[in-house]
């Protein structure tokens, strides 16, 4: 199931690159004084220093919005809809949204917006900061198709943040299964937290498992490590290492994120 993959990426190993936006009305951390211009005026700066860097990609994300929810407030999503909505025409490159971490609301915010993909995690049973998280591939993928986004590709995040499965199989085996009865475009392996890389024997498990379907790292990839993740990954998901003294609240450093894709062209070319 890679077709909507690859119908966005090609056979490109693409680099994917996050915008991280500022805690969005109603979460604990919105900056009320400078109100919704704020968020997207530093989001329409992110995207131009990683439309400029060359990135593939971006995925718009409400990083910001901790503490985090399971089913997150309906004025979220209506805020990360106005936002990309807002910044639609700037956008030459495919774009991908994640609303942490609510598969539903992230299936409609794309729908929304017409993006091309989305992140989220759609299967397992973990306990995480968030109490026992349960999500519901079956429900979430069923909305996709009723919203009439058949093209759209989901991204399965099969390793989540902050949280540990409570599935005593293998992460290899887990992302086998998954991929047999979930339906994901592409399957992400991540580490323990954002920013945090995932462990290079967990990549390589998991893509000897499943040769045909696209496995990209989803955190903690650094300029120093994108030779060594692509050799394994079809593809990455960045952020942290792209911001100001790669602090993923900062913002976006352009000549960071302009050396990564330097980084990352090369590292294509060295494993083509």
């Amino acid at each position: 199931m890679a077709d909507n993959f690859r119908a966005v990426f090609g056979e490109t190993k693409p680099a994917i690159a996050m915008v991280h936006l500022p805690a969005l009305p109603g979460s604990p951390l919105y900056d009320e004084q400078g109100g919704m211009e704020a968020i997207i005026e530093a989001a329409r700066a992110d995207l131009s220093a990683l439309q400029q860097a060359g990135f593939d990609a971006v995925m718009f994300g409400n990083e910001n919005d901790r503490p985090y929810e399971l089913v997150v407030d309906t004025a979220s999503s209506a805020a990360m809809a106005h936002v990309v909505g807002v910044l639609k025409d700037e956008l030459r490159i495919p774009f991908g949204v994640n609303v942490l971490w609510d598969p539903m609301a992230t299936m409609a915010v794309a729908a929304a917006t017409q993006a091309h993909f989305v992140r989220e995690i759609f299967t397992g049973v973990y306990a995480s900061d968030m109490g026992v998280w349960a999500p519901d591939a079956a429900k979430a993928i069923r909305y996709r198709n009723r919203l009439g986004r058949k093209d759209l590709a989901v991204l399965f995040n099969i390793s989540a943040e902050f949280a540990a499965s409570m599935d005593s199989r293998s992460l290899a085996d887990r992302a086998r299964s998954t991929v047999f009865s979930s339906l994901p475009d592409a399957v992400l392996v991540s580490g323990q937290i954002t920013g945090e890389a995932a462990r290079m024997e967990d990549l390589e498990a998991v893509k000897s498992v499943l040769p045909a379907t696209p496995v990209l790292a989803n955190t903690g990839v650094r300029h120093d490590t994108v030779e060594q993740t692509f050799a394994v990954a079809d593809g990455c998901i960045v952020g942290s290492c792209l911001k100001v003294d790669g602090d993923t609240w900062n913002a976006v450093d352009p000549e960071r994120a302009a050396d990564f894709m330097d980084r990352t062209r090369a590292a294509r070319a060295a494993t083509s």
